[in-house]
């Protein structure tokens, strides 16, 4: 198992947000995916047309790449949320070159030039799913023109409203407010497999809330998913990095953001980083 970073650009900004906040952003925001204070403090702030905030900062997103790449951490993403984030992110990309995935607005037109930016991967949602149902023809499409090993699937998900608590997740698109009619489960990620190389699922009712891991979703992807799969959302503490191996059966990677202390939090980056050096030695089961 592994830690997975991210730097999430909002605005050309490095921010923590909300997750489930982000219909306010302003309907210029053609991103994928999902989609201030100078000093990065928590402020969770929701002013209108911006989404709920826990961080934001002036520290460029190529410092945030290059201590990843410092620390050998791979398979992070960048996901950008809107529009003004191209400069930020091409910096990143610059300064950690085949260490980082990219996500946001990302499609047949531009997905070559971000891996000629550094990119080690795309990362996709909203681009291969219209009228709630996955289009093939563009998912087909687009692993053909990058290969499978360079595409990386967001199946970001939540339970649709008035559902049980075992209800199932369901794909989500369009800064996380549109159901499709995908059902995260083990025929949905067997049928995608054959067309990626990774999953990326982020939890999003608990998506930077600080308030623990969805445990069943990590569970059904330790279960099913047939590819490297990595988990986001809720993430608080390193209890959560020893949950996520043990329900993920050593097969779910995770995310932390908020809750480090890079972003504002009060968990230490550096103790993740060990931990994470500690499960990736040789000799070591993860």
């Amino acid at each position: 198992m592994k830690f997975r970073p991210c730097i999430d650009l909002h605005a050309g900004q490095v921010k923590q947000i909300v997750g489930s906040t982000l219909s306010d952003i302003k309907k210029t925001n053609d991103a994928d995916d999902k989609s201030s204070n100078d000093d990065g403090a928590n402020t969770a702030e929701n002013n209108g047309d911006e989404p709920a905030t826990n961080f934001a900062t002036d520290r460029p997103a190529s410092e945030y790449a290059e201590m990843y790449k410092r620390d050998g951490l791979t398979g992070g993403h960048v996901i950008m949320l809107g529009p003004g984030n191209v400069d930020a992110a091409k910096a990143a990309l610059k300064a950690y070159p085949q260490g980082l995935q990219i996500g946001g607005g990302v499609n047949l037109s531009n997905a070559v030039t971000w891996l000629e930016a550094g990119a080690s991967h795309i990362i996709v949602t909203s681009f291969v799913f219209r009228d709630g149902q996955i289009d093939m023809e563009r998912l087909k499409s687009l692993s053909a023109l990058v290969g499978k090993k360079r595409l990386v699937l967001d199946l970001s998900c939540r339970r649709k409203m008035g559902d049980t608590d075992h209800g199932p997740y369901y794909v989500v698109t369009d800064r996380w407010q549109k159901y499709t009619d995908v059902a995260v489960d083990r025929g949905t990620l067997e049928r995608f497999a054959e067309f990626c190389d990774e999953f990326l699922v982020h939890g999003v009712e608990n998506e930077g809330k600080r308030c623990g891991i969805l445990e069943d979703l990590v569970v059904l992807l330790g279960e099913c998913s047939p590819l490297p799969v990595t988990y986001a959302g809720g993430a608080r503490g390193m209890d959560d990095l020893e949950r996520v191996k043990k329900l993920g059966k050593g097969r779910v990677d995770l995310t932390i953001g908020s809750a480090l202390d890079c972003f504002g939090g009060e968990l230490s980056y550096d103790d993740v980083v060990a931990w994470h050096n500690e499960e990736n030695t040789d000799g070591c089961s993860s």
